[in-house]
Order: structure tokens, then sequence, then C-alpha cells
């Protein structure tokens, strides 16, 4: 199995485990791929729930760059959602999966095909 094989299996276990869903393996891979190196560098791959910096990038790199979103409240307060069901307490929180949430919760799956 690859690195980023066991790192895609790391994520799905976090979608069941943290957000009780089961993951779209297919968009997962996707979104995994779509992150390119980023997912194999230790502070890259994570996304800081606290730092309010993290989440504006998370929120013009991914949102409104990537998933073509406009930028209102609404953005941040789903990218916070997604943390507090990920939960405060988790220190790895995989950017990857925080990705695969968002694009689940806005319905720009599509983005990804």
């Amino acid at each position: 199995m690859s690195k980023r094989d066991e790192l895609i299996e790391k994520y799905a276990e976090d979608i069941k485990n943290k957000f009780g869903q089961a993951p779209d393996m297919d968009l997962l891979t996707k979104v995994a791929i779509g992150l390119g190196p980023a997912i194999y560098n230790l502070d890259a791959s994570k996304v800081s729930g606290s730092d309010d910096k993290e989440l504006e990038t998370v929120k013009n790199n991914f949102l409104i760059k990537k998933l073509g979103l406009a930028d209102t409240p609404a953005l941040m307060e789903s990218i916070k959602s997604v943390i507090d069901s990920y939960g405060q307490s988790e220190k790895n929180k995989h950017r990857a999966v925080i990705y695969y949430m968002l694009a689940k919760h806005f319905g720009k799956e599509s983005v990804y095909n």
C-alpha cells in the first residue's frame, strides 16, 4: 500500500469516527490528490482550528478559489461547524478531511470530477 493510500485510509477512519458518516472514497481520494504534496507535510497536512489566520486561508484558498463560492459569513460558519464536529480537542485535524467535509456540505463534489 502506498503512503497516499495509507493516508486516505486514515482520513476515511476520521470521517467514520468523528463525523459518523460513511466516506465517499472516490471523492476523498480526489481531495487528497488535489492537495498534492501537502498531505505528506506534517504541518501543511493539518488545520489548526484555533488559528484565525489558518481558517481564513481555508476560506480563501479552498472555499472561494477552489470551490468558487461567494465570500459570505456563512463560509466561516461552515468551517467552524466542521472544526467543531471534528472535535476541538482533536489535535490532528487533517486538511483533506476538512476539505472533503466542506465540499460535501456545499454540494461541490462536482469540482473534483
